[in-house]
């Protein structure tokens, strides 16, 4: 099976390359990344430093969504390209009829798509890390970043000169010869760049290195793989047109779902967001033992009114989703008295000692206190209560597809730091979303008729 499934894969990834829509889709990107630093100057400030400020946010914004689209297009395209026509023709038939499981077709007509997606979104996405580098041209003094436009223009060049050299004297097929070469020499092009500022002074390679924007490109790259595989069990029934449909179809309803259900999954009320927090211990910085103590500063006063015990919650998100700890033992004693907060018999939870305007004062109390992973930290949602669930929305919300854990834009333009780390989280359920889709394909084209 592992043997057919490669040699069905080879098959699925060359026809794919060949398909003349790849590589305008992926040159059209090209040009796009081009056009947006022109188009982008709105003077949105330069109040916050980071990998992305001012203008560029709604530059790497724009940039982004182009080379989603582009990519959502061009599965949905080559996939229904490799199967739903192959259908159509009745040239399936010739696969199925031999010794050949239809699940091998599947698995292997879907790697074969995904690794041609790869080469042309890695074109892609590196004309959009030269396009954020050269940045937004926000004032007419502003100077062309004549690396970032000379080299990756070089690569496209000597891209389609050698493919047409090759398809003229050798018979080579032009698509698939220029899409092969393009993401090699861009590739290259974009280290050149790098090695390079905008005046033709050499620097070092991570000068310009953006690792927030490049791990937003990583988890996009998660997020077309897993259309591939819609697309791929779309085209086992439906023809090329209408696949299309649906993958823009899904493709939009995943952005909704949040929206649609997410926000009914859990609910809770935050009193403020968090201005700052500090130790009142300058020699522990840590929020893990009992009778540790926080400062915090909320960005205006308490939407309710707080008294002293009453719990404190915190976690990213505004609808207590993921809090940092879901639920503490209910403190019934009064929190100016030692035995009730850090003697033996007090319950483990964090709590508010004194609130005044913005500034409250929580602590850790408990025999054992609250073996929090983290203290709070600015731009943390601060709550009074644990959330409630909804688990007739959480079922479908969990279910469906969610494009939104691979769009990190909001994360990179807030600057807000997304862990490495994140990208495994999100391949893990990239990888259950290919699964469940690759076996409905299998289910959906056990039973079609392909002769």
């Amino acid at each position: 099976m592992i043997s057919q499934s490669l040699t069905i894969a080879r098959n699925a990834f060359v026809e794919s390359l060949r398909q003349p829509a790849m590589l305008f889709l992926v040159l059209g990107s090209g040009v796009l990344q081009v056009l947006i630093p022109w188009m982008t100057g709105f003077a949105m400030g330069q109040e916050e430093s980071g990998e992305l400020e001012g203008d560029n946010k709604l530059q790497f914004d724009i940039g982004l969504s182009s080379v989603f689209v582009c990519a959502t297009i061009l599965a949905a395209f080559i996939a229904t390209t490799t199967l739903s026509r192959e259908i159509e023709n009745k040239t399936a038939l010739t696969i199925v009829s031999k010794p050949v499981n239809r699940p091998t077709v599947i698995v292997g007509k879907y790697f074969g798509v995904a690794l041609a997606l790869l080469i042309a979104l890695g074109s892609m996405i590196i004309f959009l890390l030269v396009s954020v580098r050269h940045g937004v041209m926000s004032n007419a003094s502003d100077q062309v970043d004549q690396p970032a436009i000379l080299f990756p223009l070089a690569a496209v060049f000597l891209t389609l000169l050698s493919a047409g050299w090759l398809n003229f004297f050798y018979g080579w097929n032009f698509p698939q010869t220029a899409v092969s070469l393009l993401f090699p020499l861009v590739l290259v092009s974009f280290f050149l760049v790098m090695g390079f500022d905008k005046k033709w002074n050499s620097q070092s390679l991570l000068q310009d290195f953006k690792p927030q924007v490049t791990v937003a490109a990583g988890a996009l790259t998660l997020a077309v793989m897993v259309l591939t595989s819609i697309a791929v069990a779309a085209s086992t029934r439906l023809s090329q047109i209408m696949t299309v449909f649906v993958c823009l179809g899904v493709f939009v309803a995943s952005l909704l779902t949040n929206h649609l259900l997410g926000r009914y999954a859990f609910h809770n009320s935050p009193i403020g967001i968090v201005a700052a927090a500090a130790s009142t211990d300058l020699t522990r910085k840590a929020f893990d033992q009992p009778g540790d103590t926080y400062t915090i500063d909320l960005i205006r006063p308490a939407n309710e009114s707080l008294k002293p015990g009453t719990p404190f919650y915190f976690g990213i998100n505004a609808n207590g989703f993921d809090l940092i700890w879901p639920a503490y033992q209910e403190f019934t004693g009064d929190p100016s008295k030692a035995e009730d907060i850090l003697g033996p018999n007090a319950p483990a939870a964090v709590i508010i000692t004194s609130a005044s305007g913005k500034s409250l004062t929580i602590r850790n109390i408990g025999a054992d206190g609250v073996p929090l992973s983290r203290p709070p930290q600015p731009r943390d949602y601060a709550f009074i209560r644990t959330t409630r669930h909804n688990v007739a929305a959480i079922v479908p919300w969990s279910v469906l597809p969610n494009m939104h854990y691979f769009w990190l834009l909001d994360a990179v333009s807030q600057n807000q730091p997304v862990p490495i780390g994140y990208l495994g989280t999100a391949a893990l359920y990239a990888f259950l979303q290919i699964g469940a889709f690759l076996s409905l394909a299998v289910v959906l084209f056990q039973k079609r008729d392909v002769g």
